[in-house]
């Protein structure tokens, strides 16, 4: 999967990425506008997040709305957000990063890196918060998409024998960004889903694009 050779690719964005974000923004949209008026929004979002988030519960004694929820969740919660201003963040980091991974290991590739990232998002979650709060939201995935890219960027550094701190300076202020937005959000934010899909976006690269030769 992927060229042979490699050189840092445009963002150009590409029917698999605006599909997915297309897909990704249809549930909020959706509901956002019924809460604003323009449909029955009575019980929808409860509904939604009922039926799609990823529930901790359904990994022990919880029962499930229908079979194969706690399956499932595994990949629903992250088309499911917490509002606009949630779902616009996720989905801005999607186009920003879509491109660059779509030019290192093509569509196909991109859609199994972000599907992939997704379960990893919810691993991290289920194994590292005892929470029985309900999980939404694309971060998992997005970050996966981040832990490719520095993935390949250490990649990169080490084939041209390149300084590593810059790159160590990225990942410690990626950090500290979850570390603040936890504090800003009084401890609501699921960084445990943030490191999953970071690892298992990094893992996912490792294993496409093991090793490359790069034209720099």
């Amino acid at each position: 999967m992927g060229s042979d050779h490699f050189s840092m690719p445009t963002r150009a964005n590409t029917p698999a990425i605006l599909w997915l974000v297309g897909l990704t923004c249809v549930p909020e949209i959706f509901l956002t506008l019924a809460e604003a008026g323009l449909g029955d929004a009575s019980g929808l979002r409860r509904w939604a997040l009922l039926h799609g988030a990823f529930w901790n519960g359904l990994l022990s004694d919880w029962q499930q709305l229908y079979p194969l929820q706690r399956e499932a969740m595994f990949m629903t919660y992250a088309l499911l957000h917490g509002g606009l201003m949630h779902l616009i963040g996720n989905m801005i980091v999607v186009l920003a990063l879509g491109g660059i991974v779509v030019a290192r290991i093509g569509q196909q590739g991109f859609l199994l890196l972000y599907l992939f990232s997704a379960i990893g998002g919810g691993l991290g979650f289920a194994l590292l918060s005892n929470s029985e709060a309900p999980m939404v939201g694309a971060s998992g995935a997005v970050f996966g998409l981040l832990g490719a890219w520095k993935f390949w960027e250490w990649q990169l550094r080490v084939h041209t024998g390149r300084d590593m701190r810059p790159l160590w300076r990225s990942l410690i202020g990626l950090a500290l960004l979850n570390l603040v937005l936890w504090l800003a959000l009084s401890g609501l934010l699921a960084w445990e889903a943030h490191l999953g899909g970071f690892i298992a976006g990094a893992v996912f690269a490792a294993i496409v694009t093991p090793n490359l030769r790069y034209r720099v």
